[in-house]
């Protein structure tokens, strides 16, 4: 039987990303990115709704989001959802995340920070470690 797991985002990064390290010393990026979504009501008034996506990146690009990326920078993401169940005061919890395999920046940004021309880099992300 056939299956997907892909997720496509644009939107914003809510804070500069945070290296994290694995217990086995892997390191990759940590970040959150803000999707909003406008819609008029019947009433006529705008309303705005802010959806929030937690985001892992790793290997070289995980190394490139630690470098280029700060907060309010605005990104299209690739990658699939994943979800880490822990337990926690005797329950048991999920927490969903996009595990990124692409990036592209979308807002121009100086000629300070020369971006990369690699915008997609394929690596073997790892399974739970």
């Amino acid at each position: 039987m056939p299956s997907l797991n892909r997720v496509q985002i644009i939107g914003r990064l809510g804070k500069d990303p945070v290296e994290k390290v694995t217990t086995k010393g892997t390191k990759f990026a940590f970040f959150a990115v803000a999707v909003d979504r406008h819609w008029k009501g019947s009433d006529g008034k705008s309303h705005k709704e802010t959806d929030w996506f937690n985001i892992e990146v790793w290997g070289r690009l995980g190394e490139i989001c630690l470098k280029y990326l700060t907060k309010g920078r605005l990104i299209f993401l690739e990658g699939r959802l994943r979800t880490d169940r822990y337990e926690k005061d005797g329950e048991e919890k999920f927490f969903t995340k996009v595990i990124a395999r692409q990036m592209q920046m979308l807002d121009y940004q100086s000629q300070d920070k020369k971006e990369p021309d690699i915008t997609e880099l394929e690596e073997e992300i790892p399974e739970e470690e």
